[in-house]
């Protein structure tokens, strides 16, 4: 099946997602990351402002604050199909842009460079117990992957567990997937 394919799959089938499952997986995910130890060895984390029905990031950028960490969020420069990341400290330096999403007002915001990020949270549509993820089509993270020398994770909801797909010479694959159900452990 094509990446095109299974994203619209994968997006019908959180779109079923009931809110009282979506906030409890959410909180299973948000305990299994706190445990972890790249998260409790992390000062500084790149990680996006969710949209439902992605895994509520709203909790776990409190939980990283409340434990004195630096958080750091993504703005999208679409002409150049790039992006960067910079430290938030509380959601009011937050601006809706395209499709709504949630991005750092650069005014308010500092940047920071992504050698500096030691554990980068990357978002996706779907993941294969090795590593691979299906993207939401921009390519900003396969772009941005390809600099980034820090610890990965993806959190995902156990549906959005696929067994394959088709990858491609830059899809980079992510160290770690947390799940409701399991830590997946790739390399």
């Amino acid at each position: 099946m094509e990446k095109k394919q299974i994203r619209i799959q994968l997006k019908e089938t959180l779109s079923k997602l009931s809110k009282p499952l979506y906030e409890e997986y959410s909180q299973q995910i948000s305990s299994h990351l706190c445990s972890d130890e790249d998260w409790k060895r992390s000062k500084i984390v790149g990680i996006t402002i969710s949209k439902f029905p992605e895994v509520d990031t709203y909790r776990i950028i409190r939980k990283a604050w409340e434990q004195g960490k630096t958080v750091a969020v993504p703005k999208c420069y679409p002409k150049e199909k790039k992006m960067s990341f910079r430290i938030i400290s509380d959601f009011s330096q937050l601006e809706s842009v395209f499709y709504g999403l949630l991005e750092p007002i650069e005014e308010k915001t500092k940047l920071i460079n992504h050698e500096d990020i030691d554990l980068l949270l990357v978002p996706g549509l779907g993941y294969t117990k090795e590593g691979y993820r299906i993207g939401f089509g921009g390519g900003y993270y396969d772009r941005y992957l390809k600099d980034y020398t820090g610890k990965t994770i993806s959190l995902a909801f156990q549906l959005q567990i696929i067994p394959s797909f088709k990858t491609e010479y830059f899809d980079i694959p992510v160290a770690k997937i947390i799940t409701n159900d399991e830590v997946i452990v790739v390399k």
